[in-house]
Formats: structure tokens, sequence, C-alpha cells
């Protein structure tokens, strides 16, 4: 995990995670901070684990911790931003042409649940997206523009 901690230490990562924060400070919905990334790390290793699907404990932390960063910019499209955003960062911490390329394909599909095969490593990061908010526990629950099938409102995998 030497390179997720390059990531965590990286002078643009943390200035990212530093601009979400004040973006971020009012609003009532779930946040884009690091204990989300961190869920969403740990959800998809799970995943992976119960499906018998190997994918690198690195590449998987590395996509969580940059999936979102592209918010620092835009609340619009965040997750090309992120695509964007995410390059640098990860030649900087040193991850090859292909985990780099990996990595962002599970970055830029996070929110696209219907382009996602749940047995690849970007169907598997969407999926833990999703399920590492708690809905069920939302002060903000009835004012949430997810939809109601959408929403966690129990604990499930």
């Amino acid at each position: 995990m030497e390179r997720v901690n390059k990531i965590l230490n990286n002078r643009q990562y943390l200035s990212y995670m530093s601009e979400i924060e004040q973006n971020e400070k009012d609003r009532i919905f779930c946040r884009h901070n690091i204990s989300h990334s961190l869920d969403v790390a740990r959800i998809a290793a799970l995943m992976a684990a119960d499906e018998g699907i190997h994918i690198d404990r690195e590449l998987i932390y590395a996509a969580a911790l940059l999936h979102d960063i592209g918010r620092a910019k835009t609340a619009d499209n965040h997750r090309e931003k992120s695509w964007e955003l995410a390059e640098d960062i990860l030649i900087s911490c040193g991850f090859s042409d292909e985990e780099r390329t990996e990595i962002k394909y599970a970055i830029i599909y996070h929110g696209d649940e219907n382009s996602s095969d749940e047995s690849s490593f970007r169907g598997i990061f969407c999926k833990a997206d999703k399920l590492s908010r708690n809905c069920f526990m939302c002060r903000a629950k009835k004012e949430c523009y997810w939809n109601a099938d959408k929403k966690n409102l129990y604990i499930r995998v």
C-alpha cells in the first residue's frame, strides 16, 4: 500500500480534498470526504473477495481516494474532472500506464450503473460507491434527490 500512502500525502491530492471540504461545509447531503473514500474502498475489496474476483487492493484504494477529487473544481460532471486530475497524482505515486488506465476507468464509470458489469473492477467499484451511503441514518433523507429505490435504507451487499 506504499503508493496509496503516497496519494494520501500528495500535495495536490491534499489540496483537492481541502477544496472539497470547503465547498461542502454547508452541504446537508452525503459528503465526499476521506471517510466516504475509505468506505468505498473497503466495500469494493469485500465485494471482490466475496465474488472471488482478484482486484489489487492498491488499485481499489487508489481509485477510491481519487474518484471524487473532481468535485474540488466542479459539482457537475465531476467524474470526468476526477479522471483528468487523477493522472498526475497517479504518475507521481508510481502507478504504471496499465494500472492508471484501470483506476481511471473505475473513476469515470463510478456513477454509471448501467454501463458497468458487476464482475469487473469498474462494476464492483460503482456498486461500492452507492453502497457506501448510509441513507438509513441520514438526517437529510427526505430532502435527498436520490430515487427511493436507489437509497440504502437497509444494509445490503
